[in-house]
């Protein structure tokens, strides 16, 4: 597994709520779900790198 970096996020509780829900619907953690989801946007705008390893998001991290 690649090293995985922490650091501290301040977000407005009702996009917290949002992404909690979602990532129960979506069974996933809110870690997991949140990376999805930077993942994604990073994906769209073209700034993730094509031979990440990490490209493929999996359900339950």
């Amino acid at each position: 597994m690649a090293k995985r970096d922490s650091f501290l996020l301040r977000i407005d509780p009702k996009i917290l709520a949002a992404i909690r829900q979602w990532s129960e619907d979506e069974m996933r953690s809110m870690n997991g779900q949140i990376e999805y989801l930077l993942r994604e946007s990073l994906q769209q705008a073209g700034r993730l790198p094509k031979n990440s390893s990490d490209a493929s998001p999996e359900k339950g991290d």
